[in-house]
């Protein structure tokens, strides 16, 4: 399936470029989308650029999980806000982005995986979540319909799921009533600054002037970071996904397993992932090989490598290009990689032999999209030192979808010098430029 048929709400762009602003946002996906939302319901002048469609990258082909079942704990307050937020969306933009609270389950296949569970669970337990180990008996009176025997299920009751084609573009359109700009195909090409601090964004239809700028790029903002100097280690993850006709029978909660995971849709259906994610090897794979080393001794078993044109396309990149020319944004509208139907096919297989109930289901569509993968697998949410008037929201490690709202309403609290909504202190930039040597957290 590629992007005319992934069916993601139509968001028409506003018509002429402002002059001034206050805030330039680049990227209209659910970071972007919400951080405008807060800062229009400020009454902040904010100009929210997206070089393609709202929500047409990793935003719109996401599986629509909300969670905080196995999540960092250093992401956890994060998210805990993110479900308050969820909760209430669908009143605040007036419109309805799929939100509902179903539970999450992550199946533990073995001993190892469950022990691995059970020790997340004392970082659940400090938090106050209502996770919980299932044994098998409850776990078929909340999933029923499984032929195979788990040794349980790590479950979170409160965990949600949302709509990814609904939910960024219904924020969107919330921003521009409160008095946000929604420009679309409109690709903000770099910054100019003055006086060693950002003064403008400059984009392929005009310059706007602008005190602030956030960088809500996904997988592009590496590259944009490093037109302006700057050193951002993220990697692009290409993530599976199907989705099936409208299907009675199976679980209503969202449930991860051995090479698959699902969730039930407004329309009927089921969303449907592959387990692992694939890694195409591009320069960047070897730049930031040292940073992402650590990663790999518990990663590897997730994260499948391929070969293939983007290194050659990614190769041929510039580091820099004229701010009055086209630009690689331009260029490469939309990310929309092959969904890999041999991957998908393999997680079908997989799905049907543990929920026997999926057998007849119809295959309505097949899409895949880049996930911005950092090295301690949580985001960067923060100001860029080293330029004043640059924030950056972006890394957010296959997590961004379910913890967009919050992420957005930090952002804007950062922009705006407001109390933040959460610490800031884990998602600094500066922990990439310091020597800290960032690593993902051993045990979760």
């Amino acid at each position: 399936m590629k992007n005319a048929e992934l069916p993601i709400d139509f968001v028409a762009s506003d018509h002429g470029v402002p002059a001034r602003t206050s805030v330039v946002i680049i990227g209209g996906g659910i970071i972007g989308t919400s951080a405008a939302l807060c800062l229009a319901e400020e009454g902040i002048p904010t100009v929210l650029c997206e070089k393609s469609r709202i929500a047409g990258e990793q935003s719109g082909r996401n599986w629509g999980w909300c969670r905080k079942t196995d999540r960092d704990p250093r992401e956890l307050p994060l998210v805990i806000e993110s479900l308050r937020l969820w909760q209430g969306l669908n009143a605040r933009v007036e419109a309805e982005a799929g939100f509902r609270q179903t539970g999450i389950l992550y199946l533990c296949h073995d001993e190892k995986e469950l022990a691995r569970l059970e020790s997340w669970l004392g970082h659940a337990k400090a938090f106050g979540l209502d996770s919980r180990l299932l044994g098998a008996a409850e776990m078929e009176r909340v999933v029923p319909g499984s032929s195979r025997t788990w040794l349980g299920a790590l479950y979170t009751p409160s965990d949600g799921v949302a709509e990814p084609q609904k939910a960024a573009p219904a924020i969107a359109l919330a921003a521009r009533r409160k008095g946000a700009s929604v420009l679309t195909g409109c690709a903000v090409r770099g910054i100019e600054t003055s006086g060693g601090r950002v003064a403008a964004a400059i984009t392929e239809k005009g310059r706007i002037a602008c005190d602030n700028v956030l960088l809500a790029g996904g997988a592009w903002s590496g590259l944009f970071c490093r037109s302006l100097g700057l050193r951002l280690p993220q990697l692009k993850l290409r993530a599976l996904v199907m989705r099936t006709e409208p299907l009675s029978g199976p679980p209503s909660a969202a449930v991860w397993g051995p090479g698959f995971g699902f969730r039930k849709r407004l329309d009927g259906g089921y969303t449907v992932g592959y387990g692992a994610n694939r890694h195409e090897i591009v320069p960047d794979s070897f730049r930031f090989l040292p940073d992402f080393m650590p990663v790999l001794p518990t990663g590897w078993r997730d994260l499948r490598f391929g070969l293939g044109s983007r290194l050659f396309e990614e190769w041929r990149l510039p580091k820099r290009w004229p701010l009055d020319r086209k630009s690689p944004f331009e260029r490469e509208r939309e990310l929309d990689p092959d969904p890999v139907g041999a991957y998908l096919e393999s997680a079908a297989k997989s799905l049907i032999r543990a929920w026997p109930g999926f057998a007849d289901m119809k295959v309505a569509g097949r899409w895949a999209g880049f996930i911005d993968a950092m090295p301690d697998v949580i985001p960067v949410i923060s100001p860029v030192d080293s330029l004043p008037g640059l924030f950056l929201a972006t890394g957010f490690s296959g997590h961004g979808f379910g913890i967009g709202p919050a992420a957005g309403r930090l952002a804007a609290d950062l922009i705006t010098s407001r109390t933040p909504i959460v610490d800031p202190s884990p998602f600094r930039y500066s922990r990439f430029v310091d020597g800290s040597r960032p690593r993902p957290l051993t045990g979760v």
